[in-house]
């Protein structure tokens, strides 16, 4: 885990962004499409401290940035070239926008100065969408990514992030996957070699940091 004064040096405000991923009711709510995801990511706690760093952001002025991942009723642009987007067109539950499942899920609260952005294809939260160019208009250096899952979604927004020049900050315990093993492995072993690894209390700590103190 970093130093709290190296996290803190990060987590400017100005120039840090929260990004919270898929963290949208189809997904991680009650009736979710993939209801083993949806139990690990609240009963580790993952949802609930998503929601705490959003509350948090929105007080210290910290942009939110939530990412989400729909379907049009007729499938047109979406991807079908992986196992996991053909299995997704038989789910119960699709992600179609406009529909209940694309709404970001509770405990989250999401206010008028957040930033929705919606993506009909692919894996990534970031790359091929309006994330990178948003980032960049509101000053980005540090991106704090969040949500789910694990697996695919999460490591992808990292190595995007990394790759195009933000510092990636990542809160362990508020990024869930399947199964619950899985998670912490991949945060250990990949994510901490190209993100900042850090729990959402030390980052909570930082983003409320009286700023000009020691």
């Amino acid at each position: 885990m970093p130093s709290y004064q190296q996290l803190s040096e990060l987590l400017d405000p100005v120039s840090t962004v929260l990004l919270t991923v898929e963290c949208q009711q189809g997904v991680v709510g009650p009736d979710s499409a993939l209801p083993e995801l949806a139990r690990e990511a609240r009963s580790s706690g993952a949802l609930r401290n998503v929601a705490r760093l959003v509350a948090a952001a929105h007080e210290t002025g910290v942009q939110v940035v939530h990412a989400i991942a729909e379907r049009r009723p007729d499938g047109r642009g979406a991807s079908r070239n992986a196992r996991l987007f053909r299995a997704a067109e038989r789910l119960p539950v699709l992600q179609l926008s406009g529909s209940t499942a694309v709404r970001i899920a509770p405990p989250i609260e999401v206010t008028e100065e957040d930033v929705v952005v919606r993506r009909l294809h692919g894996l990534s939260p970031i790359h091929g969408t309006d994330v990178d160019a948003l980032l960049r208009n509101l000053g980005c250096r540090t991106l704090i990514v969040t949500g789910v899952s694990a697996n695919v979604a999460i490591p992808n927004a990292v190595f995007d992030a990394v790759n195009l020049g933000y510092t990636a900050v990542v809160p362990a315990d508020a990024v869930a996957g399947v199964p619950a093993d899985y998670t912490p492995v991949m945060i250990r072993h990949t994510l901490a070699l190209v993100a900042t690894v850090a729990t959402t209390d030390e980052v909570l700590g930082c983003l409320r940091r009286p700023r000009g103190r020691g």
